[in-house]
């Protein structure tokens, strides 16, 4: 009998609900969006809707791993507790760190921590959510006194203006873009501005687009305070009564319409138009994200929009305020427990005395950390140095998404001792552990998160952990006993957890901290399993939580006001020069997620963005001779990499746009970050992500191919190779530098393995045209295909692929397969728009010219497409 579990989706801070039902058999789940839940009242985005596809067990990592060998548990533990020991021993705490991610659950994460800090006694526990919110982090600090999100979701729909500042939302956080929409057509007086460089799928709804040239954002937003002062728009009763520092941060800001239009690379009537907006609305949300957080000077750009919000009183209020996009799931939880390496817990830091004490009262420890640890990339760099010789990577992969990523890699190779802890066994990290710890993932964990609104909410187990897989917090803590600490590690439940997590956010805090759970201090596991979706604070003075902060103008800081900060703009750090002209930007897609050793499992994600790609402006790829969809190599001074080529007038010319989830287990020169810089911004210590100078140039293999198989293959590679999984079927797109002796030997070495088999091949060759093509079937079923040209481009794939879900082909395409397009009159869906229900573009042509459709309404009524997560109505509208 089937049973419907509520629980958290595991992808971005927008913190989604969703209703599983899990079925009787073995992993069988039906997904849904949870209609109760605040966050996104039943609405999933292409990745969430199809969590259901990626919890089978093929790829898990599920006994752990000692030296490349099956381990037990006993072994495993026991060799991290005595290699950590023994080297703390001879070297000291620092020789040792911790690294984490917004993917561990906040029990996770705060036993971690607890350990690493309170135990062990060094800083150096750090993890992923550096790369991304490090940057607001310190922004919120220096301007409250403490790391508050001042908002919330509800702001949405209040508001008379909302900001997107370096946020592509429609793709990255779809589900509260799709709720911004809502609220603009609900009331289409609601402004909408973009601020970046691109012209993402965002803009599809806006009303402005400010394309500011790279790293400038500072500088708009020093002219929109200056703007706000010589156009009496200032709240100087809030100033005089709530802050302090205007006067030192206006005068830092002494720039003018014409100078911010230099520097910005802006036209002035649209910057006079923004300011204008912004002057005379008195509900605006700045909803922020990676554009200005992954910044050599990310915290002075966070605290530059904050000025703006301080200055016209826009803020604790409903419909305004300053609002980060977090980028993990749980990036807000780690921050509470301190998973940052300035951080200690609670949000107490070890820029304080009195937290370091207090935190060591409340952990009852002798051994405290009293300096804060290495920040990720330093972290790195120390291990590659040989200062830190034993790391614990804990749910991620620093060798594919840290900056400089060929040095991680390099580091972690010579490391001394490598742990990770993960749910996935073949990774470009795992590849360099000495110990293989087999963590539950999504769908077996249990615990809380919480979301970018400080809303806290349960992520539940729905199966049993699959093998030998344990939760985090259990592996922590059984290395933590191993090492002498097994009284203050002897949890044996989350709940737990979750109640000491929660006492010490209340422990000698008397109103004088913002992270207070304390009513959750004595929870029971009843009340536990069933915790609904609450927003921090959640104490005696608000027992139900609380929706938005500093509505009575009391901030945390000594004096209770808060801060202006003098901005004065700096640019990045590395600009392009003769021998890297080029800027490089990287980001997220719809449909992937960070490394994608998630979201590759599902097919249908794989099918929007099926390669690494590189988009540009056609004006620079004329100056580079780069024809659309052909190969590009991309060098930096830190590493390189080769994409396809997408040509488009949304990139600005002079930069690039990269994406970056692939890895080496996907694509040959996938990893993005082998490419970018390393430079970090020197308070949040966050890397420079969207600044690398870099150089492109054509990747001129001798031939391209492609295999689509119905079964994962193992074959030898050329020099180019990308491997993905589609529906029913492998897709593999090869370049290779050389050309065989025989194409049919070729293609059959590395198709054929089949035995005892009825095995049919169908064959086209043109040796002066350079054209290779063949089909392969198996008990008359479609197994495989591969296409290979020396001088042509390849036929599209698509019509190809769908013939992998027939049990047999007829006569009419068989007669055509190797044409690669279909036979007349059968339709073919083209590339795939819309990943929620499998809608291609040639479709929605189709539908469009056949029923005189004209919106994109139309269209989601007609075919579907558009109406679940929405993040692809701007392509729909394109083929409008």
């Amino acid at each position: 009998m089937s049973k419907t579990i509520q629980t958290t989706c595991p992808y971005c801070g927008v913190g989604c609900g969703i209703s599983a039902k899990v079925g009787q058999s073995l992993h069988q789940l039906e997904i849904s969006g949870d209609v109760t839940h605040p966050a996104n009242f039943g609405r999933l985005c292409s990745k969430g809707s199809a969590l259901g596809e990626t919890v089978e067990l093929k790829g898990r990592l599920l006994e752990p791993t000692v030296y490349g060998q099956h381990g037990s548990w006993t072994e495993a533990l026991d060799l991290v507790a005595n290699s950590f020991s023994r080297i703390i021993e001879k070297y000291g705490a620092d020789a040792v760190a911790i690294y984490g991610s917004g993917q561990l659950l906040t029990e996770d994460y705060y036993v971690a921590n607890k350990l690493m800090k309170g135990f062990i006694g060094s800083g150096n526990m750090d993890t992923n959510s550096r790369l991304c919110m490090s940057s607001s982090v310190a922004g919120h600090k220096r301007a409250f006194g403490s790391d508050t999100v001042p908002g919330c979701y509800d702001d949405f729909e209040q508001a008379e203006m909302i900001v997107l500042i370096g946020s592509n939302a429609a793709w990255c956080h779809p589900v509260s873009f799709q709720r911004i929409r809502a609220a603009k057509e609900v009331n289409p007086a609601l402004k909408l501005v973009v601020i970046d460089p691109r012209r993402t799928a965002s803009c599809d709804i806006a009303d402005l687009h400010l394309p500011l040239a790279s790293g400038t954002d500072a500088n708009l937003f020093n002219g929109l305070l200056q703007y706000l002062s010589k156009h009496q728009a200032l709240d100087l009763a809030y100033i005089d009564a709530h802050t302090e520092g205007f006067a030192d941060a206006l005068k830092a800001a002494a720039i003018d319409l014409e100078q911010v239009a230099a520097v910005c690379g802006l036209n002035k009537d649209d910057i006079q138009r923004f300011y204008d907006w912004f002057a005379n609305h008195k509900k605006i949300v700045s909803l922020y994200s990676q554009g200005i957080n992954q910044s050599s000077s990310g915290t002075d750009k966070v605290n530059a929009i904050i000025n703006c919000h301080l200055a016209t009183g826009s803020i604790g209020k409903p419909g305004c305020g300053p609002f980060s996009l977090t980028g993990q799931p749980n990036a807000m939880g780690g921050r509470e427990v301190g998973g940052l390496s300035h951080q200690l817990a609670a949000h107490m830091d070890f820029s304080s005395t009195d937290d370091i004490e207090r935190v060591a009262r409340f952990w009852n420890t002798q051994n405290i950390a009293r300096k804060p640890g290495y920040p990720a990339v330093d972290l790195f760099d120390a291990i590659y140095d040989g200062k830190v010789k034993a790391v614990w990577i804990m749910g991620t992969n620093p060798v594919v998404s840290l900056p400089n990523a060929n040095k991680v890699k390099l580091a972690l190779k010579n490391c001394e001792f490598v742990v990770v802890s993960d749910c996935i066994k073949d990774t470009d990290t795992t590849a360099l552990a000495h110990v293989l710890l087999p963590a539950q993932g999504w769908s077996e964990k249990d615990g809380t998160v919480t979301n970018s609104e400080r809303r806290i909410s349960r992520q539940r187990a729905l199966f049993d952990g699959s093998g030998n897989a344990k939760p985090d917090w259990w592996i922590i803590s059984q290395v933590a006993r191993r090492m002498g600490f097994e009284q203050e590690f002897s949890y044996q439940s989350p709940v737990e957890i979750f109640r000491e997590h929660a006492r010490l956010s209340g422990f000698e805090n008397n109103g004088t901290r913002d992270f207070d759970i304390s009513a959750f201090a004595d929870i029971t596991e009843q009340d536990y399993q069933g915790l609904q979706p609450t927003q921090w604070p959640v104490n005696q003075a608000n027992p139900q939580g609380r929706s938005r902060m500093f509505e009575d103008g009391k901030f945390f800081t000594v004096s209770g006001k808060a801060q202006f900060i003098a901005i004065t703009p700096c640019l990045p750090v590395h600009s392009p020069d003769q021998h890297y002209p080029l800027i490089l930007n990287t980001g997220r897609l719809r449909d992937q997620w960070h490394t994608m050793t998630r979201t590759a499992i599902a097919a249908k994600l794989n099918q929007h963005k099926a390669e690494p790609f590189v988009e540009l402006h056609p004006v620079d790829a004329e100056r580079y001779g780069l024809l659309a969809n052909t190969l590009a190599g991309i060098e930096s001074p830190w590493g390189s990499m080769i994409a396809r080529v997408q040509l488009t007038d949304s990139q600005q010319q002079g930069s690039i746009f990269v994406p970056m989830h692939w890895t080496e287990q996907y694509a040959s020169h996938g990893r993005m970050g082998a490419l970018v810089n390393p430079i970090v911004d020197p308070i949040s210590k966050q890397p420079e992500s969207k600044h690398t100078p870099v150089r492109i140039k054509v990747y001129q293999p001798v031939y391209q191919s492609f295999i689509l198989s119905r079964r994962e293959l193992n074959m030898t590679m050329p020099d180019y190779w990308v491997k993905i999984k589609g529906q029913q079927h492998y897709r593999y797109e090869l370049a290779g530098m050389s050309l065989p002796e025989n194409w049919q030997d070729w293609a059959k070495n590395k198709l054929c393995d089949s035995q005892g088999e009825t095995v049919q091949w169908q064959e086209y060759q043109d040796a002066a045209g350079g054209h290779y093509r063949a089909a392969r079937f198996v008990n008359n079923q479609l197994e495989s295909v591969i296409f290979i040209a020396t001088k042509t481009e390849l036929p599209e794939r698509s019509w190809l692929t769908s013939l992998f879900a027939k049990t047999a082909l007829e006569q009419g395409q068989r007669r055509v397969l190797l044409t690669g397009k279909p036979p007349v009159g059968v339709a073919d869906v083209g590339t795939i728009v819309c990943a929620c229900f499998n809608v291609g573009a040639k479709t929605i042509q189709t539908a469009i010219k056949s029923h005189g459709l004209k919106t994109h309404q139309q269209v989601g009524l007609c075919l579907k497409a558009g109406t679940n997560c929405g993040s692809c109505i701007p392509e729909i509208k394109a083929l409008l």
